[in-house]
């Protein structure tokens, strides 16, 4: 009889132990609830933008409403932008001209570098009147007068109107020297002259283009 109390004992401990471990490894499933959408809380939302001003304790300027952007965007490939080598175009067309022109036309523009003799005129005059004046724009050309080397008059400027100098004519030659000493503002050195005998006959009449240091010369000769 204890024998078979004993094993009534053990069957029902060992279907006790097997039911527990068989419970452990069943699992519970929950099933998954779909939120809806804006389940957000709104409550927890401020209801107005903070207005703050400061950061650190450092105040932060207010951007204006008027604010309007660029309605172009910058761009160095599309901005048009003035060529600096125009500064230059009219020197350099000016530097180009001279290569046209002929050796005449250049001493013309920019003045004899050679000194030039006008001629030698005959007169038994006693005496010459020598005027003479700028021919072109008065610009202020500066001359030296000398005769027969000697200077009469050191500087002489030059206006629109005639001015000069009555000469005695001496037997032999008479040479009168007319000195750039300048070109004026312009350039050259411009001017035109006349010789007038004591009867008001025109013994010479030319003109003269001359660079600085350089002379224009004319000869009267009177019978001994």
């Amino acid at each position: 009889m204890k024998l078979y109390f004993s094993f009534f004992i053990c069957l029902a401990f060992s279907l006790s132990v097997a039911s527990q471990i068989d419970n452990k490894k069943k699992s519970i499933t929950i099933p998954a609830v779909e939120s809806k959408k804006d389940s957000v809380d709104k409550s927890i939302l401020p209801k107005k933008p903070i207005n703050n001003n400061t950061i650190n304790g450092l105040s932060v300027p207010r951007l204006s409403g008027n604010f309007e952007l660029p309605k172009k965007e910058f761009s160095m490939f599309g901005e048009k932008f003035g060529n600096p080598g125009e500064l230059y175009i009219k020197q350099v067309r000016k530097n180009i001209e001279h290569l046209k022109l002929s050796p005449d036309e250049v001493e013309r523009r920019n003045g004899s570098t050679t000194d030039q003799f006008l001629g030698d005129f005959k007169s038994n005059a006693k005496f010459v009147n020598v005027v003479y004046r700028d021919h072109g724009y008065t610009d202020g050309d500066i001359i030296q007068v000398l005769v027969n080397d000697d200077i009469v008059y050191p500087r002489v400027y030059l206006t629109g109107g005639f001015k000069g100098f009555k000469l005695d004519l001496k037997p032999g030659f008479n040479k009168i020297d007319f000195l750039a000493l300048n070109q004026g503002e312009s350039g050259p050195n411009t001017a035109e002259f006349q010789v007038v005998d004591d009867e008001g006959n025109l013994v010479s009449h030319n003109q003269w283009n001359l660079a600085t240091g350089v002379k224009a010369t004319i000869i009267i000769v009177k019978d001994e």
